[in-house]
């Protein structure tokens, strides 16, 4: 006898399977499994097409497959690299690129580039394929890996641009964006947006070129000139990203980003702001007069993991009731925090940021 996918009894032979696989359907995890499938069968009273049936399909394959191959890396910081595909190996970019990645590789970081040539390329020639990661994309002029990522385990094939930027940025502790196209403006501008609107992790991001290059200013002055002067965006925003002159500025930037903070997560609507080391109490009446901007009622305070909290309890916390606007203030919030860190910081490099979540 047929059965109505809205059934119960439906649910209830989804549980079954999940069970049977070895998943617990009462756990929170398990009732998400559950929800999957039964949204998988909704698609069968919904009047899908094939071409519908066909991207959900490969979509969620091509999420699986690479979440099982970052996983086994967890708990190593990460910087996603974007750059042109066209840059010659003796170009000043190329050049900087490559000095970039060897020297965030020094400290211990992995690097998420495209598995293309370029700056790609010089992303992987830095930190070398055992800690390189290759997010490729079919296309029909780019249709092998470069020589230093080709045939590691670590290189991940994708149909859609959707779900390759969904794992650079899912990713990343950091970005690093050299000079490039179309797609490298359509990276930088996603990651950008993402961070402006809360959809991401707030993350250094960095924009770096070659020796005598003016790239990036042309760039930045576009910005200012036609998104900041017309309204477009806030003059906060600027501070997602820092423009670099050099390798060793862009690293810096990058390290000191984890010099006290550590990462942050909601709580309900708490932003709760981990820490590589405890801040001097009497700094944050300060901290909340110069950023009530983006307190919704209530002072940043010192607190204990929060209820629901299960990761990084060791560490001290600050948190304030957010209002979920206004996130470049809280990008220069994370800078006046680590501005009050004590000289023997405690080695951020040691520790993994985690996500917002």
């Amino acid at each position: 006898m047929q059965k109505n996918v809205y059934d119960p009894s439906t649910t209830e032979a989804i549980k079954e399977l999940v069970s049977q696989v070895g998943g617990d359907p009462s756990s929170f995890d398990g009732r998400m499994l559950v929800d999957m499938l039964h949204t998988s069968l909704k698609l069968i009273p919904d009047g899908h097409d094939t071409g519908q049936l066909k991207l959900l399909t490969r979509a969620h394959k091509e999420m699986r497959y690479a979440y099982r191959v970052f996983n086994r890396y967890r708990g190593r910081k990460k910087i996603s690299i974007f750059g042109s595909a066209r840059t010659p190996e003796d170009h000043p970019d190329y050049i900087a690129a490559r000095t970039f990645s060897a020297l965030i590789a020094r400290h211990g970081w992995m690097a998420i580039t495209g598995a293309g040539d370029g700056i790609m390329k010089a992303g992987h020639e830095g930190p070398k394929r055992e800690r390189s990661f290759g997010l490729s994309i079919r296309l029909p002029f780019e249709t092998t890996a470069n020589e230093v990522i080709e045939g590691d385990s670590k290189l991940i094939n994708f149909r859609y641009f959707f779900t390759r930027k969904l794992m650079f940025m899912s990713h990343a502790d950091a970005v690093a964006v050299f000079p490039g196209g179309f797609g490298t403006q359509d990276e930088l501008f996603e990651t950008l947006t993402l961070m402006q609107t809360g959809k991401s992790n707030i993350v250094p991001l960095v924009l770096v070129e070659g020796e005598g290059r003016d790239y990036w200013e042309h760039w930045d002055n576009y910005v200012r000139k036609s998104l900041l002067d017309s309204g477009w965006i806030s003059e906060e925003d600027t501070d997602f990203y820092r423009i670099c002159h050099t390798a060793e500025e862009a690293l810096e930037y990058v390290l000191r980003f984890y010099r006290v903070y550590h990462s942050s997560r909601y709580v309900g609507d708490d932003l709760v702001i981990r820490l590589n080391q405890p801040i001097d109490e009497a700094a944050l009446p300060a901290l909340s007069r110069d950023f009530e901007r983006i307190i919704k009622n209530g002072e940043i305070t010192t607190t204990g993991p929060l209820e629901g909290e299960t990761d990084h309890l060791d560490l001290p916390r600050i948190a304030f009731h957010h209002n979920r606007h206004h996130f470049g203030l809280v990008r220069r919030l994370i800078d006046r925090i680590n501005d009050l860190g004590s000289d023997d910081a405690t080695d951020a490099e040691q520790r993994r940021p985690g996500a917002v979540g």
